[in-house]
């Protein structure tokens, strides 16, 4: 039986004042979509300049995966904080770890 991989993420931008939760199926593919959409007035994540990625967790079925994103939505800021903390309490990046930066063939340094 095939294996689904499903993610919930948290981006945050480079001065880490924001943040933006998504759900997706491939998720080094979105990350360099945010990415690309930096500075776009017309998504909010883009407006926001939201590419970096700093928590993140997989699940086998899509129905999961968007029930934990509305879950995390609803949360206060605060909340949310604690959950980046609980697994990555320095927030850093992390789009190296998940491959992002080789869909754009850059390296971290120049973005």
């Amino acid at each position: 039986m095939r294996s689904h991989n499903y993610f919930v993420y948290i981006t945050t931008n480079p001065g880490r004042s924001v943040v933006y939760v998504g759900m997706t199926n491939d998720l080094a593919k979105r990350l360099n979509e945010h990415y690309q959409n930096r500075g776009n007035p017309k998504s909010w994540s883009g407006k926001h300049y939201c590419y970096n990625l700093i928590w993140w967790e997989r699940h086998q079925y899509v129905n999961n995966a968007i029930e934990r994103e509305k879950e995390i939505k609803k949360w206060r800021r605060e909340k949310k904080n604690l959950l980046i903390a609980s697994f990555n309490p320095d927030w850093e990046f992390l789009n190296n770890e998940v491959g992002a930066w080789d869909y754009l063939n850059i390296s971290p340094s120049s973005k």
